[in-house]
């Protein structure tokens, strides 16, 4: 979550905001979220009106929203749940004309959004994990075709961690923690076939044979020499009131 929030934090700074309100889940989550954003707008000189912690399943938000008012600010920036108080307090924020701009952390995007506030938020952005290569469109039909919403947060890595499991499994013969750690990094980097979205059966078919193979899958996966897994973020932005990839980071 740690580089997510700074990139966050970066992108607040280029859209030329110069202060802002933050509200966040009331969970280990939002906290965390919420620390290192704040930390790393203040870094960049921008302006934090005010913190506030929201519950969730409420059925109103008006204090909170009468609190992040009087705060003020260029923008709101919001980190939980679309489709929970978060949009109940962009929602408020829109009513009382309180902001008309919000910062959105990787929990509060998705088509749901923007399908309930549509051009009213054609200010807004954000930034998910994920990447705008070829293994990202493909898995968008994917996904479409199998009546899967892409738009969320973690969806494309949900897909690829269980496909990278599956691969390990089938290279090293075994089912079992220590066939994947063995075989996980060999089927995702290079050298080997370049295996997208919908293509499992091929992945599996090559490794049967005793080929190699790379998984791209939905996020261009590769490991580091150590295990670790490079990742990539994309900034959100909304136009038309819908959300557009600006730019992977």
């Amino acid at each position: 979550m740690l580089e997510e929030d700074k990139f966050l934090a970066d992108i607040t700074k280029d859209r030329k905001v110069k202060s802002l309100a933050v509200t966040h889940t009331n969970n280990d989550y939002g906290k965390g979220l919420a620390d290192v954003y704040v930390a790393a707008v203040k870094a960049h000189g921008i302006k934090v009106t005010a913190v506030t912690a929201h519950e969730e399943g409420k059925g109103d938000y008006g204090a909170e929203v009468a609190t992040l008012a009087a705060a003020g600010g260029d923008a709101l920036a919001v980190l939980g749940y679309l489709d929970q108080a978060g949009g109940s307090i962009i929602q408020g924020s829109l009513d009382s004309g309180s902001f008309d701009t919000f910062v959105l952390s990787d929990g509060m995007i998705g088509d749901s959004l923007t399908d309930r506030f549509g051009k009213d938020l054609n200010k807004s952005f954000g930034s998910l994990p994920g990447s705008m290569g070829k293994g990202a469109g493909i898995f968008k039909e994917v996904a479409s075709a199998g009546g899967i919403d892409s738009s969320g947060p973690y969806t494309g890595e949900s897909y690829d961690a269980a496909a990278l499991i599956t691969l390990a499994m089938q290279a090293g013969g075994k089912a079992d923690r220590m066939t994947v750690q063995k075989n996980v990094m060999s089927v995702a980097n290079a050298p080997g076939t370049k295996i997208y979205p919908g293509e499992l059966k091929k992945a599996l078919d090559l490794l049967a044979k005793g080929k190699a193979v790379n998984y791209e899958g939905a996020t261009a996966v590769e490991f580091t020499d150590v295990g670790e897994a490079f990742g990539s973020f994309i900034e959100k932005e909304i136009k038309g009131g819908k959300f557009k990839d600006k730019k992977q980071r």
